[in-house]
């Protein structure tokens, strides 16, 4: 692919001067820590607020680890994505809209490492993102409630990397094919209407790429069945493929709608 080099260089700095290693990680791992905190200190929190009746007593349920570490992959799943996919989703869409695209259309490059040096700059910053919100959600669970077993943690974490690889691999190919605003419509559709219909009737098939968040957890409870794992982990791996594919034709094909 010509140019790649140059191309991810460019990449890498324009997010890092965007600070993008910054502040996407902090939000993951605010979010990843506000689960065991809130959970732990809710009555002490509860007593702060006040107007509680005098002898009142909630009696909250006992929380394993991992259903904290599952709370706080709730919290990617929703606000974490959402973050994600505003960031990155008029990666390219914009750039072909303000004609900055121009300029690296009319060098010597491939459309597709134009297209995938912005993928392993996104995978890249999500998987920063996701690393700060599991440490953060694993220390303060492990401070608070308890251990994991370090084997199921680290495979519950390639498991969610898996599947965020695949939302950004389809916010990237919306990029790609629509305009920003279109674009972003169709993201959204995509990943979070998934997700409603996987929790609606999600229960009449086992192998979804949307379940792979599911699948992370299991992994660590060990209640996973594998065979259904893998599965999922094939599906997901082949759709990425197919939109990084999609997404660089149709990167190709907008060429011509790139304002001069």
């Amino acid at each position: 692919m010509r140019g790649f080099n140059v191309l991810l260089q460019k990449e890498f700095r324009e997010a890092w001067r965007s600070w993008k290693f910054l502040w996407i990680p902090l939000v993951f791992a605010l979010l990843g820590m506000s689960d065991p905190l809130t959970n732990y200190y809710m009555m002490d929190i509860l007593n702060a607020v006040g107007n509680i009746p005098e002898g009142f007593e909630m009696l909250l349920p006992e929380l394993m680890p991992v259903d904290l570490l599952q709370a706080s992959i709730g919290q990617f799943q929703t606000i974490g994505l959402l973050v994600l996919m505003a960031t990155f989703v008029g990666n390219i869409s914009k750039e072909r809209a303000s004609g900055m695209a121009t300029l690296l259309y009319v060098r010597p490059i491939s459309f597709g490492a134009y297209f995938m040096s912005k993928f392993i700059v996104m995978s890249t910053v999500g998987f920063v993102s996701i690393l700060a919100g599991f440490a953060a959600s694993i220390y303060y669970t492990v401070v608070l409630y308890g251990t994991f077993e370090i084997g199921s943690l680290v495979a519950s974490f390639f498991t969610y990397f898996s599947w965020l690889l695949f939302v950004l691999a389809v916010t990237l190919m919306m990029s790609a094919t629509f305009k920003t605003i279109v674009a972003t419509s169709c993201a959204f559709i995509v990943i979070f209407m998934g997700q409603m219909i996987n929790a609606i009737v999600g229960t009449f098939w086992t192998v979804s790429p949307w379940k792979l968040p599911l699948y992370g957890v299991q992994l660590i409870r060990g209640t996973m069945e594998m065979s259904d794992f893998w599965w999922s982990l094939m599906m997901t791996i082949i759709l990425t493929i197919v939109c990084i594919s999609i997404g660089t034709f149709t990167m190709k094909k907008n060429a011509s709608m790139t304002k001069i």
